[in-house]
């Protein structure tokens, strides 16, 4: 009898359960479809993305071989006495190119740049990831963040790596932190 008992309330549930609640007002026809809504602020927000990012100037070059671009990089900034600022990232990337277009495009900042280093876009996509030169200065174990950036002294030496995301400011960069960033690492 428990049993009997158990099924008729599981299946009396059951029934109850699928049974269609909602209560439709007078004069309006019930809707049965899913509704997802399209949360049209983050898509305007990835298209304008898109469009900033197709107008920006893509700097990385996968088809480069970074290993002997750096070495050459090295070899001028001892001529110069500059420091060598490699940039990590790659085309794909939104805040790579925003930095490099905040950097070019900002007379001050750029002026600092060409002053004391030596300016590289060290790739990283699908088609190169560059491996071994990243192994050099980072565990290509660890996940990393791009843009960073790695200050290597007229040695060739590191001295920094530096994420950028303490750098930004909204949407972009911080004119103040930019400028306190390259000008802490320029050389001595």
């Amino acid at each position: 009898m428990k049993k009997l008992s158990i099924i008729a309330f599981l299946g009396l549930s059951a029934i109850g359960f699928a049974q269609n609640t909602t209560i439709v007002p007078e004069g309006r026809k019930q809707d049965n479809a899913l509704l997802v809504k399209a949360d049209h602020a983050e898509l305007d927000a990835k298209k304008k993305a898109g469009e900033e990012k197709a107008k920006l100037p893509k700097p990385y070059d996968p088809k480069a071989n970074a290993e002997a671009d750096i070495n050459t990089l090295i070899a001028k900034a001892k001529k110069e006495g500059k420091n060598v600022m490699i940039q990590a990232g790659g085309n794909w990337c939104i805040w790579c190119l925003r930095f490099n277009n905040f950097v070019q495009t900002t007379p001050e900042l750029k002026e600092t740049v060409d002053k004391n280093y030596v300016y590289y876009h060290l790739n990283y996509s699908p088609e190169n990831k560059n491996e071994k030169v990243f192994s050099k200065y980072v565990n290509t174990k660890e996940q990393q963040f791009y843009p960073f950036f790695i200050i290597l002294d007229k040695n060739g030496k590191k001295v920094q790596i530096q994420q950028s995301d303490v750098l930004e400011e909204g949407k972009g960069y911080s004119f103040e932190k930019v400028k306190e960033f390259l000008e802490k690492w320029k050389p001595s």
